[in-house]
């Protein structure tokens, strides 16, 4: 994805040794632990309908450089992550050598996979080459580099949060209205839903799922309060706050669509059900009376919550596979099949904060720009005190 100030990429496969991270442009001395970066790594891994791999992993970040006695230096930070599973996987996965008549060609792609279109695009006879970075597993280096942009962000005040709204076709209404509760009440849940008294539902839901030999998909909210206005610009198209943190959420493992605010419900109302009134007063400046538009108005942060909405499809491993064609005879025959989840909308929530944060923490440093914390801090009162005097 597009980033200005801040750069990252990820490596590794789903059960190749490990997965690393690279993040570049956090300014230098800001407080940073394994532990900031491990909850989240942990949550990541939390869900009901997860497979037997979340048995195995218990991801612990190991963090190589950027980092000094607990603060950054400004330098590029590193982030390892190991795959215990890779002690199941040396012969099938190792980077050295030929591989051994033991080790079986992955040939039937999976539809709804990476499998074919990547096989297609890299020329790849064996399409594991193709599913092992294309697996969702990548998403647990996203998750840590996600944190440490959680805490960058800790430092100005802004807060990020996520819950489950739906699963498949099972939902039920939210009544608690504050963004922080909801979140709160959803760590407390475990499908992530803010009422864990509908846990039971979501789960003889999800366990009906796996009977069927099938998976589900579902929805998720995540959002960002105490974000000032000025983040994004309207100026050009890729600057736009908005399609950037839409570019972000659909950049996720198997997510298929993204609304801000009231989003494709907007559609359906007239103008003067949709925009947020604007009011003022001396103690809190300008201010809203609603948060139809999800906290963005021309591609621009505008003081109120960022509230996004992302749906995610079935996973695409079944345990009764669909139809498929065998690459190498061109025979029909059913799809491949590999450990997998049911569901994972709990974690794809975990994974959304993580991007959400990652747009966030970019735009705040382009707006801001700076090398180190107190530099940036100090421009930042200053921007706060321009809100305040506008």
């Amino acid at each position: 994805m597009s980033l200005r100030f801040l750069r990252f990429l990820t490596a590794g496969e789903s059960h190749g040794r490990g997965l690393t991270a690279i993040l570049e442009g956090i300014p230098a001395n800001l407080e940073l632990k394994p532990e900031h970066i491990n909850r989240d790594l942990e949550r990541r891994q939390r869900g009901y309908g997860r497979g037997g791999r979340m048995k195995i992993e218990k991801d612990r970040v190991q963090i190589l450089s950027g980092v000094r006695f607990g603060r950054t230096t400004g330098s590029p930070i590193t982030l390892w992550i190991e795959n215990k599973d890779w002690e199941n996987w040396k012969e099938r996965m190792s980077p050295e050598g030929e591989p051994s008549e033991s080790v079986v060609p992955f040939t039937r792609p999976r539809p709804g996979h990476a499998d074919l279109p990547g096989g297609i695009k890299y020329n790849q006879r064996d399409l594991r080459n193709i599913l092992e970075r294309a697996s969702a597993r990548e998403t647990a280096a996203r998750v840590a580099v996600g944190a440490v942009c959680k805490r960058f962000l800790e430092e100005f005040g802004i807060r990020i949060g996520s819950y489950v709204v739906s699963i498949g076709e099972c939902t039920f209404p939210i009544e608690e209205e504050d963004l922080i509760k909801r979140h709160e009440l959803a760590e407390r849940s475990e499908v992530r839903f803010p009422d864990p008294s509908k846990d039971d539902e979501f789960k003889k839901y999800i366990d009906s799922v796996r009977e069927k030999g099938e998976s589900a998909g579902g929805i998720f909210e995540v959002f960002a309060v105490g974000v000032p206005p000025g983040l994004g610009s309207h100026v050009q198209w890729d600057r736009r706050i908005d399609g950037r943190i839409a570019q972000a959420m659909m950049s996720i493992q198997a997510m298929k669509a993204v609304e801000i605010g009231l989003g494709v419900e907007s559609a359906k109302r007239l103008g003067s059900q949709v925009h947020d009134e604007i009011g003022y007063d001396p103690e809190r400046g300008f201010f809203r009376y609603s948060n139809n538009l999800g906290g963005t108005e021309g591609g621009i942060t505008n003081g109120m919550p960022i509230i996004v909405r992302v749906s995610m499809k079935p996973i695409p491993t079944l345990k009764n596979p669909l139809r498929s064609v065998d690459i190498e005879t061109k025979e029909e025959l059913r799809a491949g099949k590999e450990r997998t989840d049911v569901v994972a909308v709990p974690a794809a929530s975990v994974v959304g904060e993580a991007m959400l944060a990652i747009v966030l923490a970019d735009a705040l440093l382009e707006k801001l720009g700076g090398d180190f914390m107190e530099e940036v801090k100090e421009r930042y009162r200053f921007y706060l005190e321009h809100i305040r005097s506008f």
